[in-house]
């Protein structure tokens, strides 16, 4: 398969450094110096199926493409308003898609599993045009009283178009099981029959332990993927990784010895927008022309799970 369309759409309020220093107790030197994010996208009387119904028409134009061509849609998302139906189902009515459709819920690394999800599909003969959407807002997630959390998140939505090609050149999942590290909780109403105390409980993160994975993981599975396609790290042009943390890309830079110029970044404007980073990060670079048609791309993420997946494309 090959990628012929991106897309993305921000929430348009903006919540700077600043904003947060005057509710909570952490400065603009203190956030940038540790995650590298100056500000971030915040929903507020946005919808999450706006964002992501609005980054999908915009890929499906950039594709040439209309929602009658789709015959596979896969959304990426953790935590959306409805608990049923899907958020690809509210997106496919939006925008008048009529294609399976189906959600995934693998955090920050979704984009990547809905490729490799994708590339089966194409593999089995089973789609020609799939449309890819990630939408999340992980600000919603977080207690807004703890610095060591909020001032992580932004929320927005990414998508790409695939249709049939060989640019794919391999794709990886991974999952190194750890609840403890990464999680939040949301209790569903008790039934006359629950006898067991429950609460909801905000993100919750094991910094250090989330840290050190990301970056072995990250470091690991590219490595061990352009071996596999017999490459190495002086054929990629760029390599696209999750925005979690500039102290996490920098390490991942550090380890694998490539110059910053091969690492675009968006965080210090967006922050984690959990499985949209990616996406969205594609599609910026995409419309600013960095992408040359040839170009080697290593696509790398990692999140709650322990969940993390690298991709190899040629664009």
């Amino acid at each position: 398969m090959r990628i012929i369309g991106t897309g993305s759409a921000l929430p348009k309020k903006i919540v700077t450094n600043e904003d947060l220093s005057k509710f909570l107790d952490t400065s603009d030197e203190w956030i940038t110096t540790r995650t590298g994010i100056k500000q971030r996208h915040v929903v507020s009387d946005e919808t999450l199926e706006d964002m992501g119904a609005e980054a999908a028409l915009k890929a499906l134009e950039m594709a040439g493409k209309r929602p009658e061509d789709i015959d596979l849609f896969i959304c990426s998302n953790v935590l959306g308003e409805y608990i049923t139906p899907s958020l690809a189902c509210i997106i496919s009515e939006k925008i008048g898609l009529k294609c399976g459709c189906f959600d995934i819920n693998c955090a920050c690394p979704g984009f990547l599993f809905a490729l490799d999800i994708a590339e089966s599909y194409y593999k089995a003969g089973k789609t020609k045009n799939c449309l890819i959407v990630c939408a999340d807002e992980p600000t919603r997630m977080c207690d807004w009283n703890d610095r060591s959390t909020c001032v992580l998140f932004g929320d927005g939505a990414g998508a790409a178009v695939l249709t049939e090609g060989d640019n794919v050149k391999a794709t990886k999942i991974n999952c190194q099981p750890a609840v403890s590290k990464l999680w939040q909780k949301r209790v569903p109403e008790p039934t006359p029959y629950v006898t067991k105390v429950e609460q909801n409980v905000p993100l919750q993160m094991m910094g250090r332990d989330v840290f050190k994975f990301a970056v072995s993981a990250s470091t690991t599975e590219v490595v061990d993927l352009l071996s596999s396609i017999g490459k190495s790290k002086s054929d990629v042009d760029y390599y696209v990784v999750h925005q979690a943390n500039m102290r996490i890309i920098d390490a991942i830079k550090n380890f694998l010895g490539e110059p910053d110029s091969k690492f675009p970044t968006n965080i210090a404007d967006h922050g984690n927008s959990s499985s949209a980073s990616c996406a969205i990060l594609l599609d910026e670079c995409n419309r600013k022309g960095l992408f040359k048609k040839g170009d080697l791309l290593v696509f790398s993420a990692f999140g709650a799970g322990l969940l993390s997946a690298a991709a190899i494309l040629e664009w």
